[in-house]
C-alpha cells in the first residue's frame, strides 16, 4: 500500500516541466507507424521475433517471425479499432503492424520510458477519437499529447513504486483468476455427474418427442432502422440476449411493433431458447413473451414428460459436443436437424425435479461466489488505477488542454 504521506513527501516541491510529445521545439519523442503483416505473411515468414497489433490478449502478440523492424526500448500504441489508445511498453527485439503507432525517446537522461507509459496509460485514451464510426488515436493526436516531467529521480521512483504495485495487483488478479476459474470447473464437474446416467437406467428421448412445440423463430435480422419493424412494445430477443442471460431472460435490447409481430411469432413465458448461429448452443429461458430470429430454437416442454430447466441444464452440459457439430463457416451453426436427431436422457419426473433442484441451488451458490470474486477482481484494478493516479497527479498550470 502507497501512504499519501509518502507520496506528499515525494512530490512535495518538485519542479514539472511540461513538454509535447512529438511536435513544436520541446518534443520530447519520435512516432512511428507499422506495416501491414497478413496471416499469410506470418506462416510464410515463421521464426523467433514477436509481432506485435491491436489485440489485448498474449500482451498484443499476434505471432513470430525471423526479422525485426524494432530494437531497444520502446512504448508502442493501438491506432485502430475497439482496443484504441491502449499502450505497452516493449523491449528486445520485435515488429508491430499498421494498427500499431511506436514511440522512441529523444533522450533517456530526461524521460524514463516506462514513466512515460505508464503516464500515457492515463493519458492516451483521453484522445481517442471516432472516425467513421471506428475509434482510432493517430500519430497526430499522440503527437499533441503533453508530458509532465519531473526530475530522472523522481520518475525513477515512481516507476520503481509502480512497477512492485503492478506486481502485485497482478499476482492477486491470477490468484482470484484462477479461484473463478476453479469454482466454476468444480460446478460443471457435479452439473455433469448428476447428468450422467448408465445404460437402460433412463429413457433416451429427441427434443421433438417431449416438446409441446419445437423449431426456428419465424423472425428475421433486418435494418435497425426500419421503422414498420421495430419500435414497439413487444420483446424482440437476440443471440446476445440469450448469451448474457443467467438462465432466465430478464433484460432485451429490441422490441418489434405490431407490424413486426405479423411478420413473425410470439413465443410464450417459458420457452427454452437455443442458439444455432454465431454463439452456438448458448440457452436461456424466456422470462416473458418475445418474439426471436430463426437463428434461435424455441422449445415448449410437455410438462408430462420434463421441463425447460431440466433440458436447459442437460443442453449446457452437452455444450462442447454440440459446439463440436458446427459447419465451418463465417458464422459457426448448428442447423435444426442436428438437434432433432440428438438423444438426451431422460429418467422420471420426480429425478429431474430433485435434479434441477440441487442444480438451481449449486448454480444461486456459484453465481454468488463468482459475483464476489469479478467483485473482488475490479476493486484490485481500481485500487492499482487510483494510486497509479495519485503519484502522476501533476497540476497543469500554465498549459493548455
Amino acid at each position: 500500500m502507497i501512504k499519501s504521506n509518502y507520496v506528499e513527501k515525494l512530490l512535495k516541491g518538485v519542479e514539472v516541466e511540461w513538454k509535447t510529445l512529438s511536435q513544436g521545439e520541446k518534443k520530447v519523442a519520435e512516432l512511428m507507424r507499422g506495416r501491414v503483416m497478413s496471416k499469410a505473411y506470418l506462416e510464410e515468414n515463421a521464426g523467433d521475433y514477436p509481432v506485435y497489433s491491436s489485440q489485448t490478449k498474449k500482451n498484443g502478440e499476434i505471432g513470430k517471425v525471423n526479422t525485426y523492424d524494432f530494437e531497444g526500448e520502446f512504448i508502442t500504441w493501438t491506432t485502430d479499432g475497439a482496443n484504441a489508445g491502449t499502450v505497452f511498453y516493449r523491449t528486445g527485439k520485435f515488429s508491430i503492424t499498421n494498427v500499431c503507432g511506436l514511440i522512441k525517446i529523444n533522450n533517456t537522461k530526461e524521460l524514463n520510458y516506462r514513466y512515460l507509459f505508464y503516464w500515457l496509460s492515463i493519458e492516451a485514451k483521453k484522445h481517442v477519437y471516432s472516425g467513421m464510426g471506428n475509434p482510432k488515436l493517430m500519430s497526430n493526436q499522440v503527437a499533441k499529447i503533453q508530458i509532465p516531467i519531473p526530475p530522472l529521480k523522481v520518475q525513477e521512483e515512481i516507476v520503481r513504486i509502480l512497477d512492485a504495485f503492478t506486481e502485485l495487483t497482478t499476482e492477486l488478479i491470477t490468484e482470484l483468476t484462477a479461484e473463478l476459474v476453479a469454482h466454476k470447473k468444480q460446478y460443471e464437474y457435479y452439473r455433469d455427474k448428476l447428468l450422467t446416467f448408465e445404460e437402460g437406467e433412463v429413457k433416451w428421448r429427441t427434443l421433438r418427442e417431449v416438446a409441446l412445440e419445437f423449431g426456428r423463430g419465424k423472425s428475421k435480422h433486418r435494418p435497425r432502422n426500419d421503422s414498420k419493424l421495430y419500435g414497439g412494445n413487444i420483446p424482440f430477443i437476440q443471440t446476445g440476449d440469450i448469451r448474457n442471460a443467467p438462465h432466465i431472460i430478464r433484460e432485451f435490447t429490441q422490441t418489434y411493433s405490431k407490424f413486426g409481430l405479423e411478420q413473425s411469432k410470439l413465443w410464450t413465458k417459458g420457452t427454452l431458447c437455443i442458439t444455432i448461429a454465431a454463439n452456438i448452443a448458448e440457452t436461456a429461458i424466456l422470462g416473458f413473451d418475445a418474439c426471436f430470429p430463426d437463428s434461435v430454437i424455441g422449445f415448449v416442454a410437455n410438462p408430462q414428460k420434463t421441463s425447460s430447466s431440466y433440458v436447459e441444464y442437460l443442453l449446457t452440459s452437452y455444450k462442447s459436443k454440440l459446439q463440436s457439430k458446427s459447419t465451418g463457416s463465417a458464422q459457426e451453426n448448428i442447423n435444426l436437424a442436428t438437434f432433432e436427431s440428438l438423444l438426451l436422457p431422460f429418467p422420471s419426473l420426480a429425478e429431474q425435479e430433485r435434479i434441477v433442484s440441487i442444480l438451481d441451488k449449486f448454480d444461486a451458490l456459484t453465481s454468488s461466489i463468482t459475483e464476489g470474486l469479478l467483485r473482488e477482481i475490479e476493486l484490485r484494478q481500481k485500487q492499482y488505477e487510483y494510486y497509479r493516479n495519485i503519484l502522476l497527479s501533476f497540476l497543469k498550470e500554465g498549459v493548455e488542454e
